[in-house]
């Protein structure tokens, strides 16, 4: 199981919020990053958290400067919505790009980006929501936009058009510290054949260890539980061994 840390970026701050919103600032993201590096994480997930809504991508030259001293797999997305913004993000140092908003847009896009970057690069960002009884539904730009898709048909989609690993992110539970979305994973586990990261909710050690015993071969993206110093990552690293 590999422990990411989640680090959303608006305005050069890293901010938390609960269910993608009611957002603070946590603190700077060079001084952040390099904090979870020193402490060994495996890889950094970082999000420009406002930049698909406002077309624009503005984390290249952090990636940039960060990459001169961290040396673990990076993970960009945010804005991503040419093949342009992958050549800048890869350019940049980033190993690579979550898409989310364009992929909805135009699931095409992910095929392209497959074909010209390669599998290993794309990762699909899922932000879901339940609308009803065993019913979730993707959303765009940062849990803000509906988009009337079945996140089954919405997997099965992103799958087919290739991509190199899925990331989900639970808006009912993001943030809230309270465990991750059981049934939320539970309900997907079973169709999902790339390699899965399950996002919002770890409020504990035994929440990490409780999914792991659930879930074969999902690695997790973390965010409060470090960005507040509930957990520590050899502490995390050291119970998954």
């Amino acid at each position: 199981m590999r422990t990411i840390a989640r680090i959303d970026i608006k305005n050069n701050h890293v901010i938390k919020g609960i269910n993608l919103e009611g957002l603070r600032k946590v603190g700077d993201p060079s001084e952040i990053i390099k904090k979870y590096y020193k402490n060994d994480i495996d890889e950094l997930l970082i999000i420009d958290s406002v930049a698909s809504l406002y077309g624009r991508n503005n984390l290249f030259s952090l990636i940039k400067n960060i990459t001169k001293e961290i040396f673990v797999p990076i993970t960009l997305g945010g804005g991503i919505r040419t093949l342009k913004d992958i050549e800048s993000s890869l350019n940049s140092g980033a190993d690579k790009v979550a898409i989310n908003s364009k992929a909805l847009e135009n699931p095409d896009f992910l095929t392209e980006a497959v074909n010209n970057f390669g599998e290993s690069t794309i990762i699909v960002n899922i932000e879901a929501k339940k609308i009803s009884s065993e019913n979730w539904e993707p959303y765009k730009f940062c849990g803000r936009e509906k988009t009337n898709i079945n996140i089954h048909d919405w997997i099965k989609t992103i799958q087919d058009k290739g991509c190199g690993e899925i990331i989900l992110t639970s808006i009912d539970f993001e943030g809230t510290e309270t465990g991750f979305d059981i049934e939320l994973i539970s309900n997907i586990y079973k169709i999902i054949n790339k390699p899965l990261i399950v996002s919002g909710g770890c409020g504990s050690l035994n929440d990490i260890l409780d999914l792991k015993r659930r879930f074969r071969k999902v690695s997790i993206a973390l965010a409060s539980v470090l960005h507040y110093n509930t957990l520590s990552i050899p502490e995390i690293k050291k119970n998954l061994e």
